[in-house]
């Protein structure tokens, strides 16, 4: 078992930071300057879920995007059954059904889905879970070289 699965809850903390790309290149700088990284753990803490609004769904986009997502899956269906054609004919065939199949199909999925929400979400969104801040964090016997490591970092930046 490595000395990072065993710490409690990481270790010992030796930088904080308001960002994830901020802790990384931190552990990035520890790695280049040959620290031990297999000792860091990052951990975000106050997590909160962030959701974006990005449109409004309509009867239309939710056809639209069934139809879209039933498209893919019907080239790729298309594409594997297409392997086993005879000829140049039967496998453009054999992807062309499979698109077709797939767009159909895709469509009515995206109707009968907007349906069933009775219009209590229309609207699309996408979401992510984000820190607070990110605490890097080292094994006790690594803690004090990493603070003077990212102590180093801290004023070339």
């Amino acid at each position: 078992m490595s000395a990072s699965m065993s710490m409690p809850l990481g270790g010992v903390q030796v930088g904080t930071y308001g960002d994830y790309p901020s802790a990384q290149q931190a552990v990035d700088f520890l790695s280049d300057e040959k620290f031990p990284v297999e000792n860091v753990t990052i951990i975000g803490s106050d997590l909160r879920m962030v959701e974006r609004v990005t449109g409004r769904l309509s009867w239309g986009r939710a056809i639209a995007a069934g139809a879209a997502s039933g498209a893919w899956f019907g080239l790729f269906v298309g594409l594997l059954l297409g392997i086993f054609a005879a000829d140049g004919t039967s496998w453009l065939g054999s992807v062309l059904t499979g698109l077709l199949i797939g767009l159909v199909f895709g469509a009515v999925f995206g109707a009968v889905g907007y349906a069933a929400s009775q219009g209590k979400r229309d609207f699309t969104s996408t979401s992510q879970v984000v820190a607070s801040r990110y605490d890097v964090m080292s094994a006790p016997q690594f803690a004090e070289q990493a603070r003077e490591l990212l102590a180093r970092l801290s004023l070339r930046g």
